[in-house]
């Protein structure tokens, strides 16, 4: 059994950034490609009472992470095509917060985010997987981040995809769900 992380917020560290390489990349895209049934698998079973029970103090509901999920990697989804279609295009940012907050997120059952997300990461997964090396140079520009080249971007919401399932499966773990 691995340790409780020692930030909730964190359960698998911060995201970090130190380069990629044709190796990495491939890792990363089977990562974007398995996160919504790891998702799914993290929330198999849960009761409304559980999907509505924030993963650590002041945090989301599970329901809401699932929805953010969803929220965040349809964005990411727009970026990367934005990014290989324009010249360092200037994305927008969304406040996360606040969609967590709206009551589709609030509210709605996790399988339309859960059904969402796998024919997202499918589609995304076919996209990446027919980039050459050089189109993970080309590079957005992020208001709060600045400019990004794709492979930042791919190793984000790899990791992304693992970092709020974490959430759930640590939940599941301290609960005993």
């Amino acid at each position: 059994m691995r340790p409780e992380p020692s930030d909730p917020r964190y359960p698998i560290g911060k995201y970090t950034y130190a380069g990629s390489t044709p190796e990495l990349r491939r890792e990363w895209i089977t990562q974007i490609a398995a996160a919504p049934g790891e998702l799914r698998a993290a929330v198999r079973g849960l009761t409304p009472a559980q999907l509505d029970t924030a993963y650590r103090e002041g945090g989301w509901t599970v329901r809401q992470v699932v929805h953010h999920v969803a929220d965040s990697h349809m964005n990411a989804y727009c970026r990367f095509r934005l990014a290989l279609t324009e010249t360092t295009p200037r994305i927008f940012v969304y406040d996360e917060k606040l969609w967590a907050g709206l009551a589709d997120a609030a509210s709605a059952p996790v399988e339309l985010s859960l059904d969402l997300l796998d024919a997202l990461h499918r589609r995304l997964s076919l996209l990446l997987a027919s980039l050459a090396p050089a189109d993970f140079e080309r590079q957005l520009e992020h208001p709060v981040n600045g400019r990004m080249p794709l492979d930042r971007m791919l190793g984000l919401y790899a990791w992304h995809g693992r970092h709020h399932s974490a959430h759930i499966t640590t939940l599941r773990r301290r609960q005993g769900w």
